[in-house]
């Protein structure tokens, strides 16, 4: 299946999502933050908060393989309540399957620092259900 194509702020970013959970995050994560200068603030605190939950999701084992794709807006839009993200939503990628989950997310007026952050983890999302939620293998 074919990755859709990303909007052309997002485009610019050397998206290092990918690889956030792996050693190599630390040398990337700064070219990271410099690329969420070019994002608007309300994707830039989506794109922090998606890897928040990342990284919460692989430290804590909870999704029960390496997390290496979070997404806060699949199956409905985020809610941006200021600095606050309330994703109902959300999907993460774990083992090569998708699941569907829900976070809160708060963060500096900037967007750029995660201050707090809580999340559930849901149901998996069927194969069949993929391609109408814009996910891929």
């Amino acid at each position: 299946m074919k990755i859709p194509a990303l909007p052309a702020a997002l485009a610019a970013i050397p998206f290092a999502i990918p690889a956030i959970a792996t050693p190599a995050f630390a040398a990337s994560d700064a070219r990271f933050m410099r690329a969420l200068d070019k994002l608007d603030p309300k994707t830039r605190l989506e794109q922090i908060c998606d890897l928040e939950a990342m990284r919460r999701m692989s430290q804590s084992k909870s999704a029960g393989a390496r997390v290496d794709r979070a997404k806060s807006d699949v199956i409905m839009p985020p809610q941006h309540l200021g600095n606050m993200l309330v994703a109902k939503g959300g999907a993460f990628r774990a083992g090569g399957k998708w699941y569907q989950m829900s976070f809160t997310c708060k963060a500096t007026p900037d967007h750029k620092t995660v201050l707090d952050f809580s999340y559930k983890t849901g149901a998996a999302i069927p194969p069949a259900k993929w391609a109408s939620y814009g996910l891929w293998k």
